[in-house]
């Protein structure tokens, strides 16, 4: 689903970043997903790093990053999921899941924020 022009080109790389991560979880509530944290880091450097857990009414546990750009150029937002940041998600991930006693059904999502709206890409990628 595509929402109205989004502003995504003033402020600081950190504010802009906020805004977008606002703009995507406030996406995904209205679309029946509930908060479970935000910006989840595992521990020691070249770890990684999500931008929202979540959990979808049936229960599934949804990995969220939200990528914002200003601009289209070298393929937007969705295209700068490069294996590397997958591959990070996924460690986060798995370093979370460990956690539970028993892990729920899990999926990756990506939460574009462009110029022309924000854009929620369910099962983005997998775990592979």
């Amino acid at each position: 689903m595509v929402l109205p022009q989004i502003k995504t080109d003033t402020g600081t790389t950190k504010q802009l970043g906020d805004a977008a991560e606002e703009a995507a979880l406030a996406h995904l509530r209205g679309r029946g997903l509930h908060l479970l944290q935000r910006n989840y880091r595992t521990p020691g450097r070249g770890g990684g790093e999500i931008d929202l857990i979540m959990r979808s009414s049936d229960g599934t546990l949804v990995f969220v990053e939200v990528r914002r750009r200003s601009s289209v150029s070298h393929g937007g937002a969705a295209a700068s999921v490069g294996a590397m940041k997958r591959r990070r998600i996924v460690f986060a991930a798995r370093h979370y899941l460990m956690r539970l006693r028993e892990p729920p059904p899990c999926r990756f999502d990506v939460v574009t924020v462009e110029p022309s709206g924000i854009e929620w890409l369910q099962a983005a990628f997998d775990a592979t």
